[in-house]
């Protein structure tokens, strides 16, 4: 079953005549994909598409049965909350919050995730521990953690109440390789037991052991475009 559907997406940048073109990107439910490209291609910016954040010129893009391109703004942040975790490049953690509230702030935002999460303290504790930190750190404020351990913790965030779709967007950028490689096996295992699809969005190729599908995002005189690998 699909649950991520682009369709001869196309989206010009503002001021800019360069656009970025979506032919075909499918992806699955539980499966993993990558999508590859260098800097200034346009990675983050299909993210927000995908995100309901950018609205495309034109195509259709349809996530978890919804087509978002028809959808309100205000509906297209609904359903961004209910079925996506997002794992951005910059963490993007709350820092006058603690570990455990940065944690459990998706669930305030999306009641079909909160649902899911009987007992929240022991699921944040469990994420922890499948993110291999020690719950000693849950009341530190995140901005006293390193930087791998921030890291983790957005992912925590990003996977409770079992999204469907986890975007992750350069996540391993702050890692050395081997600490690269240890953290993707992680957040690979989680999604595959919470049954979430994940797209990654990178430059680093390494990445690519993780996933089942890849696409790459080639950069021309016009701009860019998506094509399966």
């Amino acid at each position: 079953m699909s649950l991520l559907t682009l369709r001869q997406l196309s989206y010009r940048w503002p001021g800019s005549e360069r656009t970025l073109s979506v032919p075909a990107l499918t992806l699955a439910a539980g499966e993993r994909a990558m999508l590859r490209g260098s800097s200034g291609s346009g990675k983050s910016t299909l993210l927000n598409l995908i995100s309901g954040v950018l609205k495309p010129d034109s195509g259709s893009l349809t996530l978890a049965g919804e087509a978002l391109t028809t959808l309100s703004a205000g509906k297209r942040d609904r359903l961004r909350a209910e079925t996506m975790g997002i794992v951005f490049q910059q963490f993007n953690l709350l820092p006058y919050l603690s570990v455990r509230q940065n944690i459990l702030l998706p669930l305030k935002f999306a009641p079909g995730r909160r649902a899911k999460v009987v007992e929240p303290e022991i699921e944040v504790r469990r994420l922890l521990d499948a993110m291999e930190l020690d719950a000693g750190i849950l009341d530190r404020p995140v901005t006293a953690l390193s930087v791998g351990q921030q890291q983790r913790v957005a992912v925590a965030r990003a996977l409770i109440g079992a999204p469907a779709l986890i975007l992750a967007d350069e996540p391993t950028s702050a890692l050395d390789p081997s600490a690269r490689d240890h953290f993707m096996d992680l957040l690979a295992k989680q999604c595959h037991q919470t049954g979430s699809a994940l797209l990654l969005v990178s430059h680093d190729p390494a990445l690519a052991r993780v996933v089942e599908r890849q696409y790459q995002l080639q950069l021309h005189d016009s701009g860019s475009e998506v094509l399966p690998c």
